[in-house]
């Protein structure tokens, strides 16, 4: 063999070393990032909780393609989530809480329990509200997103608080978290430029009472029947609309 072959022979080894080291690294910090979540995302409804959903989901994306309304989307290597699980952005495609639930009937993993029937008992993360930026908490009628909750007097109330200097009263959301599923239709309706109102993880972000504590006065409300969400007006405008609807 020449020297000038062996000086080829050397020159592709090191870049077929080089080339291999590389992707090495690339596919250690893919299993590194699959292996666990970068931060919160909401996940198609019923999911298991974070780390065994990632384990059990096949990456498959049958969820993402029984979606009517392209809410789920498949995670790549940038995306918060581990790469190649289904998540969701609300602010852009929030999700529709489809009766029948076709992404968990399409789940052959059970990442996406076949037991799970009840889409308002979805838990796909909980609504947060920004009261510095939230219209209704600065004094000014919003409301929408309470008239686009779909479980409307449940999950979002309105309550009447005072107004500081003024004998007018102001009219607020508040979440209720126990109820509140995480569909994320709040966040795709709110107004301000950055939506006021946004998808938590309630395990980080909602506090917990110890047990020894007891509230009697809670108990008693807690007793009282909630009243249930008025019947929509079909011919009445929701949302956005309701608050164009006197413009010319």
């Amino acid at each position: 063999m020449t020297t000038h072959s062996r000086r080829d022979v050397l020159r592709k080894g090191v870049q077929i070393g080089a080339v291999g080291v590389g992707a090495g690294l690339l596919w250690g910090l893919f299993l590194q990032k699959t292996g666990r979540a970068q931060g919160f995302v909401p996940r198609p409804p019923g999911a298991l909780p974070p780390n065994e959903f990632e384990t059990a989901c096949s990456k498959c994306g049958l969820c993402v393609e029984a979606c009517p309304y392209d809410t789920l989307k498949l995670a790549g290597f940038k995306d918060i989530a581990a790469p190649g699980t289904p998540f969701f952005e609300p602010r852009e495609i929030p999700c529709y809480m489809c009766r029948d639930i076709p992404c968990v009937k399409a789940c052959p993993s059970g990442a996406l329990p076949h037991t799970f029937e009840d889409i308002t008992k979805a838990k796909m993360g909980v609504a947060a509200i920004d009261h510095n930026s939230c219209l209704s908490w600065q004094g000014l009628r919003c409301e929408i997103c309470y008239r686009d909750c779909p479980e409307q007097n449940k999950a979002i109330i309105i309550e009447n608080h005072p107004r500081l200097l003024s004998k007018h009263a102001m009219f607020v959301p508040v979440v209720m978290p126990d109820s509140c599923t995480g569909c994320g239709l709040c966040v795709h309706s709110c107004p301000t430029d950055r939506p006021s109102i946004n998808i938590v993880d309630p395990e980080k972000f909602l506090g917990k009472i110890g047990d020894h504590y007891r509230l009697g006065w809670k108990e008693k409300l807690d007793a009282r029947a909630v009243p249930e969400a008025p019947m929509k007006d079909a011919g009445k405008p929701g949302g956005l609309d309701f608050l164009n609807s006197e413009l010319p």
